[in-house]
């Protein structure tokens, strides 16, 4: 007996927008850098560096996590895509 599902049969082969997860992932991966880089969890040692020093000197590391989240999450969505096809 087949566990009860919310979900339509028929949307459940429905591709995944890598694209789209692509735009979430360096989102996720933005906002994360930026926790990283201005939230509580920063080096109390700072000094007299505002926010906005602290935010550009780490620009190249805040681009590097939004792509890297974006790679990762296209990539997800494209194994997915290719596992559906495979098994459906």
């Amino acid at each position: 007996m087949p566990l009860p599902s919310f979900h339509p049969a028929e949307g459940a082969a429905r591709a995944w927008s890598a694209a789209r997860a692509a735009v979430y992932g360096s989102v996720i991966g933005a906002l994360a850098a930026l926790f990283k880089t201005l939230g509580p969890l920063r080096e109390a040692g700072l000094g007299a560096r505002s926010s906005v020093e602290t935010l550009i000197a780490n620009l190249p590391e805040i681009a590097a996590a939004a792509l890297a989240f974006a790679l990762l999450c296209a990539g997800a969505a494209a194994l997915r895509n290719f596992i559906v096809r495979r098994l459906v």
